[in-house]
């Protein structure tokens, strides 16, 4: 069985849970781009008040982060309606593929599993909190659109129709 065969179980199993769509990747299709650091200070609310923020102390800025991401070969790009399922299902599969063997497996998504982050205070899922794809250095419109996905935004936070979520996997 060849690495696609194998993994094509992540792509069923985000499926079954909901995703809008899920595609098996290559890290190499991945787009990189430091400026994500931009938008992350200069536009978004969470800068300095979460622990998956590149503003969080001990957090791998993006040219840290592009080094040891593209030490895996694929991934499942997960599309979902809601950011708490891309989440979810992402953090379920990370989960399922370390039991497979693919013990480095690594999840990335927007992190929702509090309504507010309790930083600076310790934070409450420290298993389970993951950075989001921008926070480490994915310039993730020009990721998807790559793979032929959608990618609308709208005005108000959380009103995104298209919300995406990364694992890697080798």
């Amino acid at each position: 069985m060849n690495v696609t065969e194998k993994i094509e179980k992540y792509v069923r199993i985000a499926l079954e849970m909901g995703a809008e769509n899920a595609k098996i990747v290559s890290t190499e299709d991945l787009v990189f781009d430091p400026r994500t650091l931009l938008k992350c200070m200069y536009g978004c609310d969470d800068w300095g008040r979460n622990w998956t923020c590149p503003s969080a102390p001990n957090a791998l800025k993006p040219s840290e982060a592009e080094k040891l991401l593209k030490r895996y070969k694929h991934g499942i790009l997960i599309h979902a309606k809601d950011f708490k399922l891309a989440q979810n299902i992402s953090y379920q599969i990370e989960t399922q593929a370390f039991f497979d063997g693919y013990y480095l497996a690594f999840s990335m998504s927007n992190c929702f599993l509090c309504e507010t982050c309790c930083f600076p205070a310790r934070c409450r899922f420290p298993f389970k909190a993951r950075p989001s794809m921008e926070a480490l250095g994915i310039d993730v419109f020009a990721t998807v659109k790559k793979f032929g996905l959608s990618l609308k935004t709208l005005k108000a936070k959380d009103k995104f129709p298209d919300c995406y979520a990364l694992v890697l996997l080798e």
